[in-house]
């Protein structure tokens, strides 16, 4: 049962992937969880407000499951399938974190200052969250679908769209973590 409680590692996730993007693309399905956002919205009636909103939201449901799935799944593993699951940082890397003021880089999975419940009471910490969120929601729409959508469906489908968006979504991250993380910390 210890097996059960550490990371899979690359060669029995990947190919899990690789199967459910083949079952995906066999039944004439793509794959992105921020889809999930708009036919949310269409299930509120936004489409009496945005042309946008007005399609056949029926047909997702499917899509639907996956996001509850992922909820559900999300939450059994982290309750009942992990412990102590720290990462193993390079020395360095929990230096500079400590610079930034992140202690317990190194001693959880996740930094406490940044996602534990303390955090949420402090109003820049809020104002952060909700300017990422927006960004976060807007870029994923400008770009036609979320880093799920593009990195692993449209890619399995070589849709060359997707892989420009992939490019960009590693250069957004290595300039956030590079450029702009320093500022804000």
């Amino acid at each position: 049962m210890e097996w059960i409680l550490k990371p899979w590692p690359w060669y029995i996730g990947g190919p899990l992937i690789a199967l459910t993007m083949f079952v995906l693309l066999w039944v004439g399905k793509t794959f992105g969880m921020s889809s999930n956002l708009r036919t949310l919205c269409s299930i509120g009636g936004a489409g009496k407000m945005s042309d946008f909103f007005r399609f056949d939201w029926k047909s997702q449901r499917w899509n639907l499951l996956v996001m509850v799935g992922v909820g559900i799944g999300g939450f059994i593993a982290s309750n009942f399938l992990s412990h102590d699951q720290a990462p193993d940082l390079n020395p360095d890397t929990i230096a500079q974190l400590q610079k930034y003021g992140i202690d317990s880089a190194g001693e959880t999975y996740l930094p406490t200052e940044l996602y534990g419940m303390d955090a949420f009471s402090e109003p820049s910490t809020l104002l952060l969250l909700l300017i990422g969120g927006f960004l976060v929601g807007f870029g994923a729409r400008y770009a036609g679908g979320c880093t799920s959508g593009h990195s692993i469906s449209g890619i399995s489908n070589l849709q060359l769209p997707s892989l420009i968006a992939t490019i960009g979504f590693f250069i957004g991250g290595l300039i956030m973590v590079h450029l702009i993380f320093p500022f804000i910390f």
